[in-house]
């Protein structure tokens, strides 16, 4: 969160009034100029005036051209204020379908021991890597397809944003491991939650989202960890080909490979086993 002070006296003009009391009222975390216009009814003109002289005034700040976020009153003299970056990172996706998913995941569902300083949200629409709030955002394209295995993460009684549920964060983690902080921090996740996780809801989502790679390493990590019994591996065996992928694809491709697997082990046994030690 960003706050900052001044001694300027909060006031609100019959205009404002009728704006944040709006904004409030639909529970919008950040408005856009767009929206003040269709609130007031004011031209563009004299909205870009009235959020200027409201953000002179400490009554709200400015997230990025054309975005803002109210300052709430009960914060007193404080003029700038940056609400939840989830918040954010949804209204950043616009009407496109989103869910916090990779290193954010993570870090929420408490499978890492290390936080991480950057929003990791999957989309179904592009959207370029920006900075908003002092928060570094980072958006993974998706296909509508690929957009499963989600469930609610709660800002407050009344406002959430979507999030990859447990089994489906490990999943990307394991497709995408440079936004999870490498295959041994996925690993990490994997067995602090070994009593929670569900092998057959892996195996399922693994299968559903049809990445080899994911394929390979998801059946390698639960057999290695002990995690999965016979009749869930062969689930996953019976699909691979005979390409060959690495462990982890963020490490040169060195170290022995195993067959049973289709993988080239390029981190050692030993850095895997020191997950268990916490």
């Amino acid at each position: 969160m960003i706050v900052k002070y001044h001694s300027q006296l909060k006031t609100l003009g019959p205009r404002a009034a009728q704006l944040f009391t709006s904004v409030n009222e639909l529970r919008k975390p950040t408005f856009t100029l767009a929206d003040v216009r269709l609130i007031t009814g004011l031209s563009a003109a004299a909205a870009r005036n009235l959020v200027h002289k409201a953000q002179q005034r400490g009554l709200v700040t400015r997230l990025k051209p054309g975005l803002y976020n109210l300052v709430p009153f009960e914060l007193g003299w404080a003029t700038e204020h940056v609400g939840s970056p989830y918040l954010i990172a949804q209204e950043l996706a616009g009407a496109a379908p989103c869910f916090l998913s990779h290193g954010t995941a993570l870090e929420l569902h408490r499978m890492v021991t290390q936080p991480t300083f950057t929003i990791y949200v999957s989309c179904t629409r592009r959207v370029r890597p920006q900075t908003v709030g002092g928060y570094d955002f980072r958006f993974i394209h998706i296909t509508s397809a690929q957009a499963f295995g989600l469930s609610k993460h709660w800002i407050d009684k009344e406002r959430f944003v979507m999030i990859s549920d447990m089994e489906r964060t490990i999943i990307d983690g394991l497709r995408h491991p440079a936004f999870a902080g490498g295959i041994t921090e996925v690993a990490k996740g994997l067995w602090m939650k070994r009593d929670v996780l569900k092998a057959d809801r892996l195996v399922d989502y693994a299968l559903h989202l049809g990445v080899g790679a994911v394929v390979r390493r998801l059946g390698f990590l639960l057999e290695h960890y002990g995690l999965a019994d016979a009749s869930a591996l062969e689930r996953l065996r019976s699909t691979l080909t005979a390409t060959y992928q690495r462990l982890d694809p963020l490490l040169p491709a060195e170290g022995s490979f195993v067959s049973r697997w289709r993988l080239q082990l390029n981190v050692t046994p030993e850095e895997l086993d020191a997950v268990r030690l916490g």
